[in-house]
Protein backbone atom coordinates (compact mmCIF):
# COMPACT_ATOMS: atom_id res chain seq x y z
CA UNK A 1 0.00 0.00 0.00
CA UNK A 2 1.38 3.38 -0.97
CA UNK A 3 1.73 6.34 1.36
CA UNK A 4 -0.88 8.21 -0.71
CA UNK A 5 -3.37 5.35 -0.23
CA UNK A 6 -2.68 5.31 3.52
CA UNK A 7 -3.26 9.06 3.67
CA UNK A 8 -6.57 8.68 1.81
CA UNK A 9 -7.69 5.91 4.17
CA UNK A 10 -6.66 7.91 7.24
CA UNK A 11 -8.60 10.93 5.96
CA UNK A 12 -11.65 8.75 5.33
CA UNK A 13 -11.43 7.29 8.85
CA UNK A 14 -11.23 10.76 10.40
CA UNK A 15 -14.23 11.95 8.34
CA UNK A 16 -16.29 8.89 9.26
CA UNK A 17 -15.45 9.30 12.95
CA UNK A 18 -16.60 12.93 12.86
CA UNK A 19 -19.82 11.96 11.06
CA UNK A 20 -20.56 9.13 13.51
CA UNK A 21 -19.98 11.37 16.53
CA UNK A 22 -22.57 13.82 15.17
CA UNK A 23 -24.97 10.98 14.38
CA UNK A 24 -24.59 9.53 17.88
CA UNK A 25 -25.39 12.89 19.49
CA UNK A 26 -28.56 13.17 17.38
CA UNK A 27 -29.58 9.57 18.10
CA UNK A 28 -29.02 10.00 21.83
CA UNK A 29 -31.39 12.96 21.76
CA UNK A 30 -34.18 11.04 20.02
CA UNK A 31 -33.83 7.79 21.96
CA UNK A 32 -34.84 9.18 25.31
CA UNK A 33 -37.36 7.00 27.17
CA UNK A 34 -41.00 7.63 26.35
CA UNK A 35 -42.79 8.60 29.53
CA UNK A 36 -45.84 6.47 30.42
CA UNK A 37 -47.91 9.58 30.96
CA UNK A 38 -47.03 10.95 27.53
CA UNK A 39 -50.12 12.50 25.97
CA UNK A 40 -49.82 10.59 22.72
CA UNK A 41 -52.72 8.52 21.46
CA UNK A 42 -52.48 4.73 21.82
CA UNK A 43 -51.33 4.01 18.26
CA UNK A 44 -49.05 7.02 18.13
CA UNK A 45 -47.44 5.92 21.40
CA UNK A 46 -46.89 2.39 20.06
CA UNK A 47 -45.40 3.84 16.88
CA UNK A 48 -43.12 6.09 18.94
CA UNK A 49 -41.98 3.10 21.02
CA UNK A 50 -41.28 1.06 17.86
CA UNK A 51 -39.33 3.96 16.38
CA UNK A 52 -37.33 4.22 19.60
CA UNK A 53 -36.38 0.53 19.34
CA UNK A 54 -35.16 1.04 15.78
CA UNK A 55 -33.20 4.16 16.75
CA UNK A 56 -31.70 2.36 19.76
CA UNK A 57 -30.41 -0.33 17.41
CA UNK A 58 -28.94 2.25 15.04
CA UNK A 59 -27.33 4.00 18.03
CA UNK A 60 -25.76 0.75 19.25
CA UNK A 61 -24.43 -0.05 15.77
CA UNK A 62 -23.08 3.49 15.39
CA UNK A 63 -21.24 3.24 18.71
CA UNK A 64 -19.71 -0.11 17.71
CA UNK A 65 -18.60 1.23 14.33
CA UNK A 66 -17.10 4.29 16.04
CA UNK A 67 -14.99 2.02 18.25
CA UNK A 68 -13.84 -0.01 15.24
CA UNK A 69 -12.92 3.17 13.34
CA UNK A 70 -11.02 4.58 16.33
CA UNK A 71 -9.13 1.30 16.52
CA UNK A 72 -8.37 1.49 12.78
CA UNK A 73 -7.12 5.06 13.21
CA UNK A 74 -4.72 3.92 15.91
CA UNK A 75 -3.45 1.10 13.63
CA UNK A 76 -3.26 2.94 10.30
CA UNK A 77 0.41 3.86 10.71
CA UNK A 78 1.49 0.33 11.67
CA UNK A 79 3.06 -2.01 9.15
CA UNK A 80 0.36 -4.63 9.63
CA UNK A 81 -2.49 -2.25 8.74
CA UNK A 82 -4.32 -3.57 5.69
CA UNK A 83 -3.16 -7.13 6.31
CA UNK A 84 -5.85 -9.78 6.89
CA UNK A 85 -5.74 -11.18 10.44
CA UNK A 86 -6.63 -14.65 9.16
CA UNK A 87 -4.70 -15.30 5.94
CA UNK A 88 -2.13 -12.49 6.32
CA UNK A 89 -2.68 -11.36 2.72
CA UNK A 90 -3.22 -7.72 1.75
CA UNK A 91 -6.77 -6.44 2.12
CA UNK A 92 -7.86 -4.88 -1.17
CA UNK A 93 -7.51 -1.10 -1.19
CA UNK A 94 -11.06 -0.81 -2.52
CA UNK A 95 -12.37 -2.66 0.53
CA UNK A 96 -10.37 -0.43 2.87
CA UNK A 97 -11.69 2.69 1.16
CA UNK A 98 -15.26 1.48 1.70
CA UNK A 99 -14.73 -0.12 5.13
CA UNK A 100 -11.49 1.24 6.57
CA UNK A 101 -12.11 -0.63 9.81
CA UNK A 102 -11.81 -4.00 8.00
CA UNK A 103 -9.42 -6.49 9.54
CA UNK A 104 -10.19 -9.32 7.12
CA UNK A 105 -10.00 -9.65 3.35
CA UNK A 106 -13.26 -10.35 1.54
CA UNK A 107 -12.64 -14.10 1.31
CA UNK A 108 -11.83 -14.48 5.01
CA UNK A 109 -14.67 -12.15 6.06
CA UNK A 110 -17.11 -14.25 4.03
CA UNK A 111 -15.79 -17.47 5.56
CA UNK A 112 -15.92 -15.90 9.04
CA UNK A 113 -19.57 -14.89 8.61
CA UNK A 114 -20.54 -18.37 7.47
CA UNK A 115 -18.73 -19.57 10.55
Amino acid sequence: MTQDELTQIKTKIIQEIAHLKEQIIQLEAITQPIAPDCSLGRLTRVEAMNEKVVNDRILDESRMKLKRLQSALSRVEREDFGICVDCEEDIAIGRLMIRPESIRCIACATAFQRG
